[in-house]
């Protein structure tokens, strides 16, 4: 994850593996919502089937995604 970036953006590096940007500061949790909703487009899956798993203040993040 990558905040304060120019624009959203979500890019699959690898099979499991997503490199993602946001506009927003890592301020209260508000970066790691942005996140949630951008992988949730990105999937086209709902944003309640995406928690992070390991990682909230942290740049790398483990989620679960529920199909």
């Amino acid at each position: 994850m990558k905040t304060n970036s120019r624009s959203n953006h979500v890019a699959m590096l690898d099979n499991n593996l997503f490199e993602v940007k946001v506009t927003i500061p890592p301020e209260k949790g508000k970066a790691n919502i942005k996140v949630v909703e951008l992988l949730a487009e990105y999937l086209k899956i709902p944003k309640t089937n995406i928690s992070i798993i390991r990682g909230h203040s942290s740049r790398q993040k483990v989620f679960e995604i529920e199909k």
